[in-house]
């Protein structure tokens, strides 16, 4: 049963790895310009949904310059990255009823995180349906016997992570984006689902991550110590840490 389990996540992470990179392309652009409708070469690109090809363009379709065919981010290092992370939650998590909901929004988590590396944003169109998204999920699968967490501590769980960072945000507002504020919510409502030493786990994980990401930039010279770091990818990945750490913990 977990064997299958385990296949049937890698398998939509598949599916939901191939539509990422188009998407991650239209809204990798800074806040105050409008998604992308060109390829790199100019030529229209106006659906959402497809592989990150423009077939207007010369090439056999391996070329990522401005005149190939595929552009945005590499199909296959996303495709890598959504497979891992779908199998390694349905490893950890097993047949629970959230493990429907970590499948339904780690592309989502994804996307923000990929966008968020590339220009510095955390788009309100996929931030804010998250946190709603998430909350609603995980109360329909808190009704389930099966169910692994706590909705309660959810709820709490996502005021007191956005709240936290809310506060972070007052007082260092140079240091840490709205976005990262907006994003503490659901990711808040995943982590506390496990309880709250979980909770703490994964924030400072999060914490920890961008740390030793900058410390890393400064060492190869590409970033000083007052240079900003796209946070939500470390937020993100703090969160699998804690989330991977807690099923691993109630298992033994």
């Amino acid at each position: 049963m977990q064997i299958l389990v385990i296949l049937a996540a890698a398998v939509y992470g598949v599916f939901a790895g191939l539509l990422l990179p188009r998407v991650v392309y239209k809204m990798a652009v800074p806040p105050d310009q409008a998604w992308r409708d060109l390829c790199p070469a100019g030529h229209p690109v106006p659906a959402w949904v497809g592989i990150p090809h423009c077939r207007a363009c010369p090439g056999d379709g391996s070329t990522r310059s401005t005149g190939g065919e595929a552009f945005g981010p590499s199909t296959a290092i996303v495709i890598s990255l959504t497979v891992t992370v779908c199998a390694a939650l349905a490893y950890a998590t097993g047949p629970r009823p959230e493990l429907a909901v970590w499948l339904m929004i780690t592309p989502a988590l994804l996307l923000l995180a990929l966008v968020d590396f590339t220009v510095h944003r955390l788009p309100d169109v996929v931030t804010l349906p998250l946190t709603a998204l998430t909350v609603l999920l995980l109360g329909a699968a808190a009704l389930v016997p099966t169910a692994g967490g706590s909705w309660a501590t959810a709820l709490s769980g996502a005021f007191a992570l956005g709240g936290g960072y809310f506060i972070l945000f007052l007082v260092s507002p140079r240091s840490l984006g709205f976005g990262d504020v907006k994003l503490a919510f659901p990711l808040g409502a995943v982590l506390g689902w496990h309880g709250w030493s979980t909770l703490v786990l994964g924030a400072i994980a999060g914490q920890l991550l961008a740390a030793l990401y900058g410390l890393a930039l400064i060492a190869l010279r590409r970033a000083r110590m007052k240079s900003s770091i796209p946070y939500g990818p470390f937020l993100i990945g703090g969160t699998l840490v804690g989330m991977l750490v807690a099923t691993a913990s109630n298992r033994a």
